[in-house]
């Protein structure tokens, strides 16, 4: 490809909504163009280093077994109705009706559209254990769309979802798409990559986890120990923590006039936060009845997995109403109203003394012991994990927290949607049995963003060999020297016809506006033919990474170039 030929510009400056350095560097470099909120249009070099990314995905789906279909963007609501997800997605899923009176969605995932496809076909156990996947378009309504392709409402998508007749079947499957993604993601050049568990929302299932590319721009929060390797994503890292017991103290109230924050009882009592018992108001969101979390007074409680717990949908508690018995700013366990629901997070147990408020206004208990008080209590998980909390494998107070986008998930959704569509099997027994699944999803232009995001300097991208949009870009700095012309034009064709994919600067302008240029296009490997460098009888070659500068002889220079590309592209094998 000839510049002279290339669609699209580079500019010196991104537009000020571009937030994040791949999005600023991805509209300068002429790869994406916004159409809407979300929605991009990929110019040849975005598409080149995404077809790139789909065919080294489709080598590895094809290297575990997995097998290519394609399923409709569109699909019936009446689809959806059967899983039970028409009514319990919101707005994120788009919804419209034919000119038949058809009820349709535009497709955010695939579930549906897979059992669809399998069942009445796989119908005995020997038909069994198979997996599909696509590389599809979806569309999914984000009311926060951002950064580019970082985070999107239209994307490319590869989907995969696993069919199995046990547990122990789906356990192997699950791990061979583990392994196939670590594969993935070290060819495709990113590479700080973690695995950590996750919450599967919507998708349901009991194990996922997320793939996530360690960034500070990254929208998800992360537990990590540096120790053993432990990683969860915040939403479900097990909050440990080291209780001091304390000495048992007499049960006394306390006159507290005004003082209803964990910051003024700090300062009333002269006691660290951890020494109190925070109370957090949340409501159902189906009746908006209350419930009442109490947390150590130095923590967050954890919203995710509170609702993992309860099994139901709540919200933080917008009105107290004098109804509810619930005396705002002074809440505590010891005589709560019997209809309240409370939750005791697991940061309280074994602390012997606490503080507390009374139910009473403007009043709070001292030496609060939640066995002696309150009674036998169940104690749960409901708190956010925090920098220095104890690794919950290996047991040392190191966890760290950190930032990461998600660039891949895995999940295993047991029966769920195969037992809600009626999609059966019949076993060795001839007794009828719903079919296990997994699914496993990576997203091709957040991929894409999330290398930019991580390869870069301010110049430009530095794209891995194995993505890059050109392997070679030849800059002719004298394109009106019929000389400096013949070499780079020679150059050019030889490589095209050795198999080189190769970017031919050929504009007449300045050597800076053409190396800036350059940098935006990220491109592996660079050639300089110039006249200095035509009388020297070589060629400048270098790396878009500044690894390697060196000069090869006009003769030899194809042969070497190739071989250079070669012993780049070693590094990202699989």
């Amino acid at each position: 490809m000839k510049v002279t030929a290339l669609l699209g510009e580079r500019f010196k400056n991104a537009p000020s909504d571009c937030t994040i350095e791949s999005h600023k560097l991805m509209v300068r470099g002429g790869y994406i163009k916004n159409m809407a909120s979300g929605i991009y249009s990929l110019y040849a070099p975005a598409k080149r280093i995404a077809k790139k990314i789909e065919n080294i995905i489709r080598e590895e789906m094809d290297r575990i077994d997995a097998q290519e279909v394609m399923f409709p963007v569109v699909m019936p609501a009446s689809l959806w109705e059967e899983s039970g997800r028409y009514t319990s997605i919101g707005s994120e899923m788009a919804r419209f009706t034919d000119r038949g009176g058809n009820r349709l969605v535009l497709g955010m995932t695939h579930e549906e559209a897979a059992v669809h496809l399998a069942r009445n076909t796989a119908s005995s156990y020997t038909q069994y254990p198979f997996t599909i996947y696509q590389i599809q378009t979806k569309f999914r309504d984000e009311p926060r769309a951002r950064g580019g392709l970082i985070r999107v409402r239209e994307f490319t998508m590869k989907d995969a979802y696993s069919f199995h007749t046990s547990q122990e079947d789906l356990e192997k499957t699950y791990a061979r798409f583990y392994e196939a993604y670590e594969r993935i993601y070290r060819r495709v050049g990113a590479k700080n990559v973690v695995a950590v568990k996750s919450d599967s929302g919507m998708m349901g299932g009991s194990i996922s986890h997320e793939f996530m590319l360690l960034t500070d721009i990254g929208e998800d929060t992360l537990a990590i120990c540096p120790e053993c390797g432990y990683s969860a994503n915040m939403e479900v890292a097990s909050c440990e923590i080291d209780n001091e017991a304390g000495e048992v103290e007499e049960l006394k109230k306390v006159s507290t006039p005004g003082v209803k924050t964990i910051e003024a009882l700090k300062e009333f009592f002269g006691i660290d936060e951890k020494k109190f018992a925070k109370a957090v108001v949340y409501q159902r969101n189906k009746d908006d009845s209350y419930l009442i979390v109490f947390i150590r007074g130095d923590l967050e409680v954890n919203e995710t997995k509170l609702r993992n717990y309860l099994g139901e949908e709540v919200h933080p508690a917008a009105v107290i109403t004098e109804e509810s018995g619930i005396v705002a700013g002074f809440i505590g366990p010891i005589g709560l109203d019997g209809g309240l629901t409370a939750v005791f997070d697991k940061s309280l147990e074994g602390i012997n003394s606490l503080v507390c408020g009374a139910n009473e206004q403007d009043f709070h208990y001292t030496g609060m012991n939640v066995e002696r008080d309150v009674g036998k209590v169940d104690y749960v998980d409901v708190a956010k994990v925090f920098e220095g909390a104890v690794c919950p494998v290996c047991g040392k107070p190191v966890i760290t927290v950190k930032r990461g986008i998600e660039i891949g998930n895995i999940f295993q959704l047991g029966t769920k949607y195969t037992k809600a569509m009626n999609m059966t099997y019949l076993d060795r027994d001839g007794e009828a049995k719903n079919p296990i699944m997994g699914c496993y999803g990576i997203g091709v232009g957040r991929l894409m963003a999330s290398v930019c995001e991580e390869s870069c300097d301010k110049y430009g991208p530095i794209w891995p060999m194995s993505i890059a949009p050109w392997q070679v870009e030849i800059c002719n700095l004298r394109s009106t020297d019929e000389a400096v012309s013949r070499v780079a034009d020679g150059l050019y064709e030889t490589l095209q016809n050795d198999g080189v994919e190769v970017l031919y600067d050929d504009r007449d302008i300045r050597p800076g506006s053409m190396f800036a240029d350059a940098d935006l296009f990220g491109i592996p490997v660079r050639v300089v033919v110039s006249p200095k460098n035509c009388d020297a009888g070589v060629v400048e070659v270098s790396t878009r990474d500044k690894s390697i500068k060196t000069e090869f002889a006009i003769d030899g220079a194809a042969e070497e170039i190739r071989a250079l590309v070669a012993k780049l592209l070693e590094e990202y094998k699989g």
